[in-house]
């Protein structure tokens, strides 16, 4: 793991097009801001597990393409 010591308004770049930018510090509290391409997605990292053990479950459900389109539309409505 990199650990890099950054201050407020100070970033850190990523690749070519990800940044991330120190936006305020209070206590044990950072608040950062990230600016990525729409292609990139960006969670927080309990969200990010939560999706993915969804979509494991999704995978061993069976559920096939047709059954979550109908379900997203329902959702979506």
């Amino acid at each position: 793991m990199l650990v890099l010591t950054r201050k407020v308004n100070e970033s850190i770049i990523i690749g070519d097009d990800i940044k991330i930018t120190v936006v305020e510090v209070k206590g044990e509290q950072v608040k950062l801001g990230i600016s990525a391409p729409k292609r990139v997605s960006v969670h927080r990292e309990e969200v990010y597990l939560e999706i993915q053990k969804e979509n494991r479950k999704a995978v061993e459900a069976g559920v096939g393409i047709d059954e979550l389109n109908a379900m997203w539309t329902k959702k979506t409505k």
